[in-house]
């Protein structure tokens, strides 16, 4: 982690303007073409949940704001940022999760994967470890939603992104789920929001 130099950042003045908001964050939501991922991971026999959150960690790794984070006024840039996800668990309700990046899937696969057996077996909401270097990451399956908004405590400071995904459907063949996504507007602009959707569809549909 280094911190990063705001008098010689070119977004100086967009930092110091949004930062002073109540509300600092801006959304957007989007299509995301699952085809190949999908046909990827049953060909596999890989969980597509695992698979996508790791698409969409290594794109957070990769466009260099979602690994900026706000701590007493200062902004500092993460060496790696990990994942955050809320898990259902078989009484209906969920539990925070945290999984540890690896830029090789199956060591992330088996690293989530008891990430996610934790949660289940635990009654607690939040994990012990975590911290700023995350993304928040929410699924609702059950929901084909064409916009989300979060529960926030305005009394905190928080600057972490916010990914959530929907519900699968399908039309003409092609797969597709709603991707949601929060940013802190005082470290981010919606060309970066853009890198982020690109590389991340890039991704999914098998590239490097």
């Amino acid at each position: 982690m280094k911190e990063l130099d705001i008098d010689t950042w070119a977004r100086k003045e967009h930092f110091h303007f949004f930062k002073q908001f109540e509300e600092p964050y801006f959304g957007v939501t989007v299509n995301l073409d699952c085809t190949i991922a999908y046909a990827t991971c049953k060909d596999q026999g890989i969980s597509f949940f695992l698979y996508y959150l790791h698409k969409s960690l290594q794109a957070a790794n990769e466009v260099e704001p979602f690994r900026y984070r706000i701590k007493e006024g200062k902004v500092y840039v993460y060496d790696q940022i990990n994942g955050s996800a809320t898990i259902h668990r078989p009484d209906g309700t969920f539990g925070f999760s945290y999984m540890t990046y690896h830029e090789d899937f199956s060591i992330f696969a088996r690293v989530a994967s008891e990430a996610i057996a934790r949660t289940q077996q635990s009654n607690k909401l939040v994990p012990s470890i975590s911290g700023d270097n995350v993304i928040h990451f929410s699924a609702l399956p059950w929901i084909d939603f064409t916009a989300v908004s979060h529960a926030r405590s305005y009394s905190s400071q928080d600057s972490c992104p916010k990914i959530t995904v929907g519900k699968m459907k399908e039309d003409a063949g092609r797969k597709s789920m709603a991707l949601s996504i929060h940013v802190n507007h005082a470290l981010m602009d919606g060309y970066h929001v853009g890198q982020y959707v690109e590389l991340f569809q890039e991704l999914m549909d098998g590239g490097e």
